[in-house]
């Protein structure tokens, strides 16, 4: 048996690979998967861990496992480490200077996963885009937009610059639409109007209940907001245009003038 565990199967210079050190490498991949499996599995059946956590550990001891896969592998593949770490330290080095955003990114990550700020789903707002989080992996963040158009964000960009959090203690946010009326509107039934017209919309929260705001005097309008809270944050310029489509019905049906500028040209007489 011994024999057969030091047959050599070839030899490169000093290096010899023998029966060995293959049958230790496939006893280390397959130890490893088992003990990924376990722990994912653990994390994955906690009720005390919510959602976001959860995948932010995974992912992290994910790359650990990557890390400790390839060293051992190294090793069990009888390769000196020393002299590995010592005969590459310089070229490290050189590297390491080629590759500070990318090696600044990879510490964003880190601090994303464990921190918890950002989890998967949330609605952020970077440079006047909104977007959800897909996927967040140790270098680069994996957003969707709007328009359906994926981006991917360097985790730096998410840790350096200034960042809305649209969910981050509350799935709700809040958001208005802004009407302008004729001076002759009677203000006292269109405020409970505005109201009635978010509550039967079934994308709007009902607590904390939509309320109105008289925004201010235009030069021929009066202005106000409908306020409402929604958990539909990603889609809720949807909910604004049919919030939008159902005030129009509904301020013909009772008489509700929205006005538009005009202008009288006067012609010299002759």
């Amino acid at each position: 048996m011994q024999d057969f565990l030091n047959y050599e199967l070839f030899t490169i210079g000093s290096y010899t690979l023998k029966i060995f050190n293959l049958l230790y490498l496939i006893i280390i991949l397959l130890g490893i998967e088992i003990l990924w499996k376990f722990l994912k599995a653990i994390i994955l059946r906690s009720s005390r861990l919510e959602h976001g956590k959860k995948y932010a550990i995974t992912q992290l001891i994910k790359y650990i496992i990557i890390a400790l896969t390839v060293l051992l592998g190294i090793k069990a593949l009888g390769f000196d480490m020393t002299f590995l770490i010592a005969g590459s330290a310089a070229l490290l080095v050189g590297i390491g200077f080629g590759l500070q955003n990318i090696f600044n990114d990879f510490i964003s990550g880190i601090i994303i996963l464990l921190d918890g700020t950002l989890k998967i789903d949330d609605i952020i707002e970077v440079n006047g885009n909104i977007y959800k989080v897909v996927e967040i992996n140790f270098r680069t963040t994996n957003v969707v937009g709007r328009d359906e158009n994926y981006a991917i964000l360097p985790n730096s960009e998410l840790t350096r610059n200034k960042i809305i959090h649209w969910t981050h203690y509350k799935t709700e946010s809040r958001f208005k639409v802004t009407i302008g009326v004729d001076y002759s509107t009677d203000i006292n039934l269109l405020i409970p109007l505005l109201k009635k017209i978010a509550l039967e919309h079934n994308k709007v929260e009902k607590q904390p209940e939509p309320f109105v705001r008289f925004e201010d005097y235009a030069d021929s309008a009066l202005i106000f907001s409908l306020f409402f809270f929604t958990n539909d944050v990603f889609r809720v310029e949807n909910t604004k245009s049919e919030l939008r489509v159902s005030i129009f019905n509904r301020f013909k049906e009772n008489g509700i003038t929205i006005p538009f500028p005009q202008r009288v040209i006067h012609y010299p007489e002759k």
